[in-house]
């Protein structure tokens, strides 16, 4: 019999889930309260995120690793290779031979992610839902930056040069494993890497969009609030059925929960707001708030105000929108009468209720400019 090497003395099983019993899959997941969830999934599919290789994917593809949903598990669902799961997952691996069964210490599994956009990552989640005894023993993930639209060949060369973002560490099954970020760098892509097989069911990648400069000077007019230029939610009245993040994703909503929704609101005199960052300083020409797919919950009234500096400063606030009337499940479109220079704008609904999405058109000051390529250059390591 071959000893366990060093590495594994304590026990290899310790992080399994109990084994499926019925009834609801999610009963006994374990899950977790990471702060950095609040920012935006750099690995988000629907803002152009993608799993764009793989060394093995032989029971589960690859892609679902970046669903935007949450896993899925039928116990009766099987397919010609096997039992077909809700995220990515290999086949075992094996030893060179009879005598040594198992892989090398060495030996893993890997798949390359693309960013949805350049950026700072503060967290990840590895998620391993319904990988109960599949799960992989341990895993890496590692990050670099490239210029362009690089392929599987140009990430693999080797002059590329990978940063470790999470060293190699134990994953529990059927579980939210997260790890807090602290380099500070901006990347493109990560390279993830389970130990030494197994399955992964999403991979959330959390952190600040940092946007090319040049690409937004290409742009001329753009969203200065976007998520994918570089907005910021900084703060909110609620979030109690949905990340008001979700009010500056560049795509249209699809469904009534793909937007910022409150709580009824029931002490009078107060309202709902959200504050934002810009991606930097910008002049503002236009604004849409639309209301799409909410119908009996969205807002009443909206307003807009800015701010050009520090947002603490009370006094600094100046009105961009005044309290105007919405209607439910539309676009509404604002042309301003004179451009506004702002840093910070504060959305307030009245008195509650749900929005679906948030522009701000314009284009960049010469000091934003300047302080983006700043940001840019600093961050390129």
């Amino acid at each position: 019999m071959t000893a366990e090497p060093a590495a594994h003395a304590t026990d290899p099983h310790a992080n399994d889930a109990n084994p499926y019993g019925g009834g609801d899959p999610y009963a006994d997941y374990r899950g977790g309260d990471f702060p950095f969830t609040s920012l935006v999934d750099l690995a988000d599919r629907r803002l152009g995120a993608g799993v764009i290789a793989a060394n093995d994917e032989f029971f589960a593809e690859r892609e679902n690793l970046l669903k935007p949903t949450p896993a899925v598990f039928d116990p009766e669902h099987f397919g010609h290779k096997g039992k077909i799961m809700d995220g990515w997952e290999t086949r075992r691996r094996r030893g060179a031979d009879g005598d040594h069964p198992f892989p090398a210490d060495d030996e893993h599994d890997w798949a390359l992610i693309r960013l949805a956009a350049p950026g700072v990552i503060r967290g990840v989640i590895v998620d391993t839902a319904h990988f109960r005894g599949n799960y992989p023993q341990q895993i890496t993930v590692e990050a670099t930056a490239l210029p362009g639209s690089p392929g599987p060949e140009e990430l693999l060369a080797d002059g590329v040069k990978w940063e470790e973002l999470v060293p190699r560490t134990p994953v529990r099954g059927h579980a939210a494993n997260g790890f807090a970020v602290t380099v500070e760098r901006r990347f493109t892509h990560l390279r993830l890497k389970q130990h030494p097989d197994g399955g992964i069911a999403r991979l959330r990648v959390h952190g600040e969009v940092v946007p090319d400069p040049e690409w937004l000077d290409a742009l001329g007019t753009l969203d200065l609030v976007s998520v994918l230029h570089g907005g910021t939610v900084e703060d909110a009245s609620d979030r109690f059925y949905s990340s008001p993040t979700q009010l500056i994703r560049p795509d249209l909503s699809r469904k009534m929960d793909d937007g910022w929704e409150n709580r009824r609101r029931r002490v009078r005199g107060t309202n709902d707001w959200v504050r934002f960052r810009l991606a930097a300083q910008g002049e503002i020409r236009a604004v849409e708030i639309d209301t799409a797919y909410l119908k009996g919950n969205s807002a009443g009234w909206a307003a807009l105000s800015g701010c050009n500096g520090d947002p603490s400063d009370e006094a600094g606030w100046f009105e961009i929108l005044p309290k105007t009337r919405l209607q439910p499940d539309t676009p509404h479109r604002f042309r301003l009468p004179a451009a506004v220079t702002a840093t910070h704008v504060r959305l307030d609904v009245f008195p509650d209720g749900g929005l679906a999405r948030l522009r701000l058109h314009g284009e960049l000051t010469a000091a934003g400019r300047e302080a983006l390529g700043s940001r840019f250059t600093a961050l390129g390591g």
